[in-house]
C-alpha cells in the first residue's frame, strides 16, 4: 500500500447539521425585518404597478419585454442598441458590492443577498408551525408520527406556496401581469411560463426551506473572494476575547467571578447565527456578519449587568487598539478611507455618466446609409442622383409621421440638392407605433450644380417629428460627378 493512501476508514465528507436558529430581538434583528418586508414587497408588488403606454404596449411600469427586445422602468425604455446603460448598472452592481465588502465586509450577504431573505422567511414560517429552536429540534430528532407529519407537511405546504408566488412574481416582470395571470389560470399561458415557474418554485422551496447556509457557503463563490476587498479597516463582526476571557459560568445571584472575563459561556450567540457557528472562534468563512450574535450578545449583558459590545462591528486594527487600553476608533474613520472613496467615485462617476446619456438621447432613432453600387446614376435630364437607405425607428406608442430634409454639412440650405422618397408623394413618411421602418431616399443634384460637379459633398439629412417638433440629423456625403 502507498505511504499516501489513507490508512483509516475517516470519512471524506460530513454529512450536514440541520441548523436551528433561535427567535432573538434587537435593533439588527429589527433591521433585518425591516429590509426583508421592504425588499420583498418590491418584488411581488413591482410587476403590478401600471404605466400608461399607448395602446399598443402593455401598461406596465416595470417590463422586460425580451419578443421585442426592450426594457422598460417607469418613464424609461432601453432599446437593443442602448444595451450599454444595462452594462453600465451591472459594473455599478459590482463596484458596489466591491465598495460594500471594503466598507463592511459581508453586509450584503448579511442583509440583502435573495438567499438570505428567502431563508428568513422561511424560518420565520417554520418557527410559526413549530416552535422556536428547542421545539424544532425536539421535533427533528422524534420519530415520525401523526404530530410530526402534520407540523412537516403544513411547513412545506407554505414553504410550496412562498415558492410559487416567488415564481409567478418573477414571470410577471417579462409580459403584462394582469394577462398572464388570467392566462395561468386558464391553462392557456405558454410552457415556457410554466416551466420556468416550476424551476422558480422549486429552486425556492429547495433552497430556503433546506440548502439554506449550504448554498452560502459551498455554492456562492463570494466568501472565498471577499478576502481580497478587505482589510484591516474593514468593519466585520468579532468576539472581543481580551474582555470575555477566560469564560465562565455565573451562580444565581453573581454578577462577576474575580479572574474570569465577561463571556458566561451562555452559547446564545450559537443559538441565534443561521449559518451554525460559533464567532467566538474567530473569524469564518461561513460568517455573513447579519449582527444577530451581537443582539443575542447584548441582551446577555443586559441581563447580568455588563457593558455591551462584547461582540460587536469592529476591524481588526481595533484589536490592538483596544488591547492597550485606548479608546475606540470612530467607525466613519474605518468606512472612509482611500480605498472606500476611490470605489465610490468610480460608482458615482459610472452613474453620473449614465443619468447624463440617457438624458441626452434623442428622441428620434435613425440612420442613413449611402449606396455604394452604385456610387450614383446619371439621369436623362444631366441630374445626378444618390440613393440612401434611411432605417427609422417609431420609439412612441402611436403612429408617427416624420418630415424628411436635407441641408448641407456647412449651410443651412442645400441649393441645387431635390430629395424625394420612394413610395410617398411627398417629404413624409409614416412609421408603425414601437416598428423600424426602412424607407429608400432619392437626392438629385441639378445639372451644373457644385454638388454634381464636385466628387464628393458633405450633406446633413434631418428627420422631423411632425407632432413633437423633435428633430434630429445624421451626416454623410453626396457623391458628384467624376472628372
Amino acid at each position: 500500500m502507498s505511504s499516501t493512501e489513507p490508512t483509516d476508514n475517516t470519512p471524506l465528507y460530513a454529512a450536514r447539521e440541520p441548523v436551528f436558529p433561535k427567535r432573538i430581538k434587537g435593533s439588527f434583528r429589527t433591521l433585518k425585518w425591516v429590509l426583508m418586508t421592504v425588499m420583498l414587497g418590491v418584488y411581488y408588488i413591482t410587476p403590478w404597478i401600471r404605466w400608461d403606454r399607448g395602446p399598443a404596449l402593455p401598461d406596465q411600469a416595470v417590463l422586460v419585454d425580451l419578443a421585442n427586445r426592450r426594457f422598460f422602468f417607469f418613464m424609461i425604455e432601453i432599446w437593443p442598441h442602448e444595451f450599454y446603460f444595462v452594462a453600465g448598472l451591472l459594473i455599478m452592481a459590482g463596484l458596489g458590492l466591491f465598495l460594500f465588502t471594503s466598507a463592511a465586509g459581508r453586509i450584503w450577504c448579511g442583509y440583502a443577498c435573495p438567499q438570505t431573505v428567502w431563508t428568513d422567511l422561511f424560518v420565520l414560517v417554520e418557527r410559526w408551525v413549530e416552535g422556536d429552536r428547542n421545539n424544532r429540534i425536539r421535533l427533528y430528532r422524534q420519530k415520525w408520527d401523526a404530530e410530526k407529519i402534520r407540523k412537516r407537511v403544513t411547513k412545506w405546504t407554505l414553504w410550496l406556496l412562498i415558492g410559487l408566488a416567488t415564481g409567478g412574481a418573477w414571470v410577471f416582470y417579462f409580459t403584462d401581469a394582469p394577462t398572464l395571470l388570467m392566462n395561468l389560470l386558464h391553462g392557456t399561458a405558454s410552457a415556457a411560463a410554466y416551466i420556468t415557474i416550476a424551476v422558480a418554485t422549486a429552486t425556492t422551496f429547495a433552497f430556503g426551506g433546506f440548502a439554506r447556509e449550504q448554498i452560502c457557503i459551498y455554492a456562492c463563490p463570494w466568501p472565498r473572494i471577499q478576502a481580497a476587498m478587505m482589510d484591516e479597516d474593514t468593519i466585520t463582526i468579532a468576539y472581543r476575547e481580551w474582555r470575555g476571557e477566560p469564560r465562565g459560568k455565573l451562580k444565581k445571584g453573581q454578577t462577576t467571578v474575580e479572574g474570569q472575563g465577561d463571556c458566561i459561556d451562555c452559547n446564545a450567540c450559537f443559538a441565534v447565527c443561521p449559518m451554525g457557528i460559533d464567532i467566538r472562534n474567530g473569524q469564518q468563512l461561513e460568517c455573513i456578519t447579519c449582527g444577530l450574535c451581537i443582539d443575542a450578545c447584548n441582551e446577555m449583558m443586559d441581563k447580568i449587568g455588563k457593558p455591551r459590545g462584547l461582540i460587536g462591528y469592529m476591524a481588526l486594527k481595533d484589536e490592538a487598539n483596544e488591547r492597550s487600553g485606548n479608546p475606540v476608533i470612530n467607525v466613519w474613520k474605518h468606512i472612509f478611507r482611500p480605498r472606500t472613496i476611490l470605489y465610490f467615485t468610480l460608482w458615482a462617476g459610472i452613474g453620473i455618466a449614465l443619468v447624463v446619456a440617457l438624458f441626452m438621447r434623442s428622441p428620434i432613432d435613425f440612420n442613413v446609409t449611402p449606396s455604394r453600387d452604385p456610387l450614383y446614376v446619371m439621369q436623362g435630364d444631366g441630374s445626378i442622383r444618390n440613393i440612401y437607405t434611411l432605417r427609422l425607428r417609431n420609439k412612441h406608442g402611436a403612429d408617427t409621421t416624420y418630415k424628411i430634409a436635407i441641408t448641407s454639412e456647412h449651410r443651412d440650405d442645400a441649393d441645387g440638392l431635390k430629395l424625394s422618397l420612394e413610395g410617398e408623394p411627398g417629404d413624409t413618411v409614416t412609421v408603425p407605433a414601437d416598428q423600424l421602418a426602412t424607407q429608400r431616399i432619392y437626392i438629385d443634384a441639378a445639372p451644373g450644380s457644385r454638388f454634381a460637379t464636385h466628387d464628393r459633398s458633405e450633406i446633413r439629412i434631418w428627420v422631423e417629428d411632425t407632432a413633437a417638433t423633435d428633430r434630429a440629423s445624421a451626416g454623410t456625403v453626396f457623391n458628384g460627378k467624376e472628372h
